[in-house]
C-alpha cells in the first residue's frame, strides 16, 4: 500500500485552497464583499473563465497529494513519489514509446533498424508499442477513433449532466424548462459540459492513442501538459504570498507614516526596480543550484530537489515583484491618511497599527485583488521564459517553459516536430486567456472609480 507524503509544495497548495475557502465564506457574510463578486457572477465571459479555472485548480489538487510507493519491508521504496493525478493516468505515464510519433500515429516519427524474420536488419519506421497496438491493421485507426471518441464524448455528456444536477440543480432546472434568464449562468453550465466532453474524449482516446504524440524520450505531451498545469498554478498563487505581506505592509506604512520611513521603503523599491530582474532570478538560482551540488546527500530525490527549486523561485520572483504594487498601495495610503475618518479615529487616540488595520488596509483591498489577479497570467508566462533560458523550474519537473525548452531545437528538423511546442503553447493560451478575462472582470467590479461611472439602473417603465 503507498504511504502518503506531502512535499512542501503540496502543502504550500492546499493551504491556498483553505485559505480561498475561508475568503469566500467571509466574503459571503459581508456585504461589501458579496457586492462586487455578484457583478462578476452576472458577467458570462467571468463565469466561463472562472469554470476554466476551477478545472485547473481541481488538477492542480490532485497532483498535490503525493505517495511513496511502499517497499517489501513496510517503509518507503527508493523510487519516485507519485501523486494522485499519476496514478488516475497511469496508462499515459507508463506508455513509453522510444522516441517522438505525432499525434494518434501508430509508428514512430524515425526511422529505426528492425530486424526481419530472416534476420536481415531494415530500416523503417516501427509500429509504436502502445499508440494503437491494440489495432491488428492500420487501416482501422480512423474508424477506432470515430467509434471510441463517440463513446466518449456521450459519457462525457452524462458525466456534465450528472454533475450540473448534483452540484448545481438550479442550473439543472433551468436548462430542462429552457429558460435564459440567467446568461452567466448558462454559459458557465455549458462551458462545464463541454469541458467534460473533452475529458470524456480524453479519457476514451488517450489510453489508446498519443493524443498529443509523444517527445523525443517517448513520453506522453498530453501527461506532460497535465503536470505542468500544477507548476503553472503554483508559481502564480505563491508568488503572490511573497508579494502581498512585502507590497501590503511597506506600502501602507509609507503612505500613513511619512517622513523617514516613507522614505526609506521608497529608497528600497526604487533601487531593487533598478536592477534588471532576470540578472536576480539568474543569481539566485545559481546560488542555490551550488548550494544543493555541494551538499548532494541532502537532495538525493529529484522531486525534493525539484520541489524546493520551485519554491525557491517563487520566493524570488516574489522579492522582485513587489515594487509595483507597493507604489499603487503608497499612493492610496497618501490619499486616505487625509480622509475625514483617519482624522477622526486620530482624534479620538486611535494608535497608528490599529488606523493601518482597521482602516486603512480594508480599503485599499480592492487595489490588491486587481493586481494579484491581474499579475497572475504574467507570473505564469514568466515562469516559461524563466526555464527557456535555463533559470526556471528544475528540468526534472513537468512545466510548460520545460516543453518549450526541449521542443526548441526540434522545429529545424524536415519534417518538424510541432507537437510538443504546440501542446505547452495551447494549454498556456488557454489558462492565462482565462486568467486574464477573469481579472478584468474582477477589475470591472472592484474598481471604485469603475462603479461610480457605470449608469444606475433605471427601474423598467421610467
Amino acid at each position: 500500500m503507498p504511504i502518503p507524503m506531502l512535499l512542501l509544495s503540496d502543502l504550500a497548495a492546499w493551504l491556498l485552497f483553505l485559505v480561498a475557502l475561508i475568503y469566500g465564506l467571509a466574503a459571503s457574510r459581508r456585504e461589501h464583499l458579496r457586492a462586487p463578486w455578484r457583478r462578476v457572477r452576472e458577467q458570462p465571459v467571468a463565469m466561463v473563465a472562472a469554470v476554466i479555472l476551477v478545472a485547473h485548480v481541481g488538477i492542480t489538487l490532485l497532483d498535490s497529494g503525493h505517495f511513496a510507493p511502499q517497499a517489501a519491508n513496510g517503509t518507503a521504496a527508493e523510487s519516485e513519489p507519485l501523486s494522485v493525478l499519476d496514478f488516475v493516468l497511469s496508462p499515459l505515464r507508463t506508455g513509453v514509446e522510444t522516441s517522438y510519433s505525432a499525434p494518434f500515429a501508430l509508428f514512430g516519427f524515425d526511422r529505426e533498424s528492425v530486424l526481419q524474420a530472416d534476420g536481415r536488419a531494415v530500416r523503417e519506421f516501427p509500429r509504436l508499442r502502445y499508440g494503437g497496438a491494440h489495432l491488428s491493421d492500420p487501416a482501422q485507426r480512423g474508424v477506432d477513433i470515430l467509434q471510441r471518441g463517440t463513446i466518449g464524448a456521450m459519457a462525457g455528456v452524462l458525466l456534465g449532466g450528472l454533475l450540473l444536477r448534483l452540484l448545481w440543480p438550479s442550473q439543472w432546472r433551468a436548462w430542462r424548462e429552457r429558460r435564459v434568464d440567467d446568461p452567466a449562468g448558462r454559459a458557465a453550465a455549458f462551458t462545464l459540459l463541454v469541458l467534460c466532453v473533452l475529458a470524456g474524449l480524453g479519457a476514451a482516446l488517450a489510453t489508446h492513442y498519443h493524443v498529443f504524440g509523444t517527445d523525443k524520450v517517448g513520453a506522453d505531451v498530453l501527461y506532460q501538459s497535465l503536470k505542468s498545469v500544477r507548476t503553472g498554478l503554483l508559481i502564480g498563487t505563491l508568488t503572490t504570498l511573497v508579494v502581498l505581506p512585502l507590497a501590503l505592509v511597506l506600502g501602507v506604512a509609507a503612505g500613513y507614516y511619512r517622513g523617514f520611513i516613507d522614505d526609506l521603503v521608497q529608497y528600497l523599491y526604487t533601487t531593487l526596480a533598478s536592477i534588471p530582474g532576470v540578472l536576480l532570478v539568474a543569481a539566485s538560482a545559481l546560488l542555490l543550484d551550488g548550494l544543493m551540488t555541494r551538499h548532494e546527500e541532502a537532495f538525493s530525490s529529484i522531486i525534493v530537489r525539484a520541489d524546493l527549486r520551485l519554491l525557491a523561485l517563487c520566493v524570488i520572483l516574489g522579492i522582485t515583484s513587489w515594487t509595483s504594487l507597493c507604489r499603487l498601495l503608497r499612493a492610496e495610503a497618501l490619499k486616505l491618511r487625509e480622509a475625514e475618518f483617519v482624522r477622526a479615529a486620530e482624534a479620538l487616540g486611535v494608535r497608528g497599527p490599529q488606523i493601518l488595520w482597521r482602516h486603512l488596509l480594508p480599503n485599499v483591498m480592492h487595489i490588491v485583488v486587481i493586481t494579484t489577479v491581474l499579475d497572475f497570467s504574467g507570473l505564469v508566462l514568466a515562469e516559461a521564459a524563466l526555464t527557456y533560458i535555463n533559470i526556471g523550474v528544475d528540468p526534472g519537473m513537468e512545466s510548460w517553459g520545460n516543453m518549450i525548452n526541449a521542443a526548441r531545437m526540434e522545429l529545424a528538423r524536415q519534417p518538424a516536430v510541432w507537437w510538443c511546442l504546440s501542446a505547452a503553447m495551447l494549454w498556456m493560451l488557454v489558462l492565462v486567456l482565462a486568467a486574464n478575462l477573469f481579472a478584468d472582470a474582477v477589475r470591472e467590479a472592484f474598481d471604485p472609480r469603475t462603479r461610480e461611472s457605470a449608469p444606475s439602473a433605471r427601474p423598467a417603465g421610467t
